[in-house]
């Protein structure tokens, strides 16, 4: 980990090669369209081995565990396993594996709001917006940081409401920059909307549940992705190029294909298919930005 007060893109990107398995040990899930089965919290998956790597790693939608395909840990696993205790696997010192889980489930949130910071900052706010979303960043860095004991005792769902603010005022001052913003639709609930007619080139739709919605063909240009829940939805065609807060994460949980255009600074994920798709007819409510070609996109995580 960086020992700056700005963490690197790398310390914010999952590398399950110096973690132990923490996100197959640490949360609970119940069987359900995500997970094949029920998990306790703090027992490991079955299909975890020992040398802590999956071991239907690349059968996990096949095998109904598509829920462990799209989350993220950004960093937070090497983190608490190399850092904070110091790289002893929680295999060989049994007494402090629930510490280290209990860690864990408070570092993974300060990680994702280290990398949704790093982003803010990225959108070039205003020198005052700047200057708080540096300190944020700052701050939020030292905690995550700190031993086990005071990692425990942190309100990190506290320390989120604080800092959420200035990411909604980044979005806003980012939805902005291209003219009027567009629709508010914040925490709306979406499921299995059809969007195709629907302008939402800097909406904001963050916390939207989107599961299952059709957005083919949609200008998603400076629309607010902050935490929006992707589960299922139709991107094909979508151009994302210059979304908001977009998480590589949110990608592989949706549904596209080579027409949908990505930012650099994300991959098209290998489950989506590479068959042409039938060009999407745009309506006159909704114009769309550039068309043609599919982006080159570049590697980004988890």
């Amino acid at each position: 980990m960086s020992e700056s007060a700005t963490p690197s893109p790398g310390d914010l990107r999952a590398d399950c090669s110096r973690c132990f398995g923490l996100c197959c040990v640490a949360p609970a899930f119940s069987a359900s369209a995500d997970f094949a089965l029920d998990k306790p919290a703090g027992q490991p998956c079955p299909n975890l081995r020992p040398d802590s790597r999956c071991g239907i790693h690349g059968e996990l939608r096949e095998r109904g565990f598509p829920g462990c395909t799209v989350f993220d840990c950004f960093g937070a696993g090497q983190r608490v396993a190399q850092v904070t205790f110091g790289g002893r696997d929680w295999r060989d010192a049994p007494a402090t594996a629930r510490r280290m889980f209990d860690t864990f489930a408070v570092v993974r949130p300060l990680h994702e709001l280290l990398w949704y910071l790093t982003e803010a900052l990225s959108l070039r706010p205003p020198p005052e917006l700047r200057a708080e979303l540096s300190a944020a960043l700052a701050e939020t860095e030292r905690l995550a940081g700190g031993d086990p004991e005071s990692l425990r005792t942190l309100d990190v769902d506290a320390y989120r409401g604080r800092v959420n603010p200035l990411l909604a005022r980044a979005g806003d001052r980012a939805r902005e920059r291209g003219g009027r913003p567009g629709v508010d639709r914040r925490g709306a609930a979406l499921l299995g909307a059809d969007l195709r007619r629907v302008d939402l080139r800097g909406a904001n739709l963050r916390g939207a549940l989107l599961i299952g919605a059709d957005l083919r063909g949609v200008d998603l240009g400076r629309a607010d992705l902050t935490g929006a829940d992707l589960r299922g939805a139709d991107l094909r065609g979508a151009d994302l190029s210059t979304a908001l807060f977009l998480h590589q994460s949110q990608l592989d949980a949706a549904r596209g294909d080579r027409h949908t255009v990505l930012p650099r600074t994300l991959t098209r994920p290998a489950h989506w298919t590479a068959l042409a798709l039938t060009p999407v007819r745009r309506s006159p409510g909704a114009p769309g930005g550039r068309r043609g070609g599919p982006r080159r996109s570049g590697s980004r995580s988890t």
